[in-house]
């Protein structure tokens, strides 16, 4: 069994707090993934999981074994680090073959070129056998780096954001590799990143960190749609969710947003309006995510909002756009073939039944219009 438990578990660097009193409990088999902004402990709580790192207070077990006392050595984890760590006068071969080389996990020389043969494969660099690290690209460093990391069939594989020197294309094909060696080798999976479409796309479950805490625990659906506070609403989704401040009004069914100027017709569904109406006053924030803006050159009707276009980034599978009304930037994702020029007027139009609503003080999550879909 490889399940994970960390009990109050806190790390100081003289006054800085790196891990405040976090508690975690990562399953057997599971692909976990420490996802938040740099700073936020991630790397921290890894490398105390791995024991490279040892806590001031709390328990970190292993298959129910309290392992604060014992060396990594004997840990029966393995780690791949952001910057690869080969052993330069190394081959590939030999780096990848290190591990089962050691004095504690010594195996034969027939076991280790089949353990090694097996993973060059599954990460495509059979072919590269005699080069150095130094002859190797960062795709091709990377690839060891965790090849050497999945030769031992360790009891826990721990991931401090692996992919993060690779170019766009590669991430994108790794990712889909990590996910399916997991399944293949059956291991629990520790994973750090600052890339919310890694954590989304990887994680059976996300643990989203910040200053040392755990904000929210979740799937990466539970993230995206009802996000426990503004902080990870905006860590997640591209373009950043929009947030106005507003002013709610039951009585005729309209939310003012202050930034806009605009009052709009409320749409939640009942069971988010009797949430709502349960609010101590009547300010809050209001969330909606780029995808959910309407984009038009042209008004529709008095419900689009008339703006002027502040930036315009085509990004191939679709547009970002920014949108200047009265003052305030609106981040929109329109279709890849949209036109406009800077400054050019446009029209919005928010799709108010995909609206998020939080509490103007606490910034925590209160409802969303569409609430009954997501419990």
């Amino acid at each position: 069994m490889a399940r994970i438990e960390l009990e109050n578990i806190t790390k100081k660097y003289k006054e800085t707090v790196a891990i405040d009193h976090l508690s975690l409990d990562i399953k057997d088999n599971e692909f976990f993934v420490l996802f938040g902004p740099a700073g936020a402990g991630k790397t921290t709580t890894l490398k105390t999981i791995a024991g490279i790192e040892f806590p001031q207070a709390g328990l970190v077990k292993i298959g129910g074994e309290i392992v604060n006392l014992i060396e990594p050595m004997h840990r029966n984890v393995s780690m791949v680090f952001e910057n690869y760590a080969l052993y330069p006068h190394l081959s590939v071969y030999d780096n990848i073959a290190f591990p089962m080389r050691s004095k504690l996990h010594r195996k034969d020389e027939q076991y280790i070129q089949e353990a090694v043969e097996r993973v060059v494969k599954m990460m495509k660099i059979d072919g590269l056998y005699d080069r150095k690290p130094s002859q190797l690209s960062n795709g091709q460093r990377q690839r060891v780096a965790i090849g050497r990391c999945l030769v031992r069939e360790p009891a826990v594989f721990l991931m401090d954001e692996p992919l993060a020197h690779l170019d766009a294309k590669l991430r994108h094909f790794m990712r889909g590799e990590l996910k399916e060696m997991q399944s293949a080798f059956n291991t629990t999976t520790i994973y750090v990143t600052h890339d919310f479409m890694e954590a989304m796309s990887l994680a059976d479950r996300i643990a989203v960190m910040n200053k040392g805490t755990i904000e929210q625990l979740g799937t990466a659906l539970q993230m995206y749609y009802t996000p426990i506070n503004e902080l990870v609403a905006r860590l997640f989704g591209e373009p950043e969710i929009n947030l106005f401040p507003a002013e709610l009004f039951l009585d005729d069914g309209t939310v003012k947003l202050h930034a806009l100027g605009q009052r709009i017709p409320l749409v939640p569904e009942a069971d988010a309006a009797q949430v709502l109406k349960k609010q101590h006053g009547n300010e809050l924030d209001l969330g909606i995510r780029g995808i959910d803006i309407a984009f038009s050159l042209t008004p529709q009707d008095e419900a689009w909002i008339k703006g002027t276009v502040f930036a315009f980034e085509p990004i191939g599978n679709k547009v970002i756009m920014t949108v200047l009304i009265n003052g305030t930037q609106i981040r929109i994702a329109a279709v890849n073939n949209t036109k406009a020029d800077l400054d050019q007027r446009v029209y919005l139009k928010f799709n108010m039944k995909q609206v998020l609503y939080f509490n103007r003080t606490t910034q925590g999550f209160i409802t969303r219009s569409d609430m009954k879909k997501y419990t």
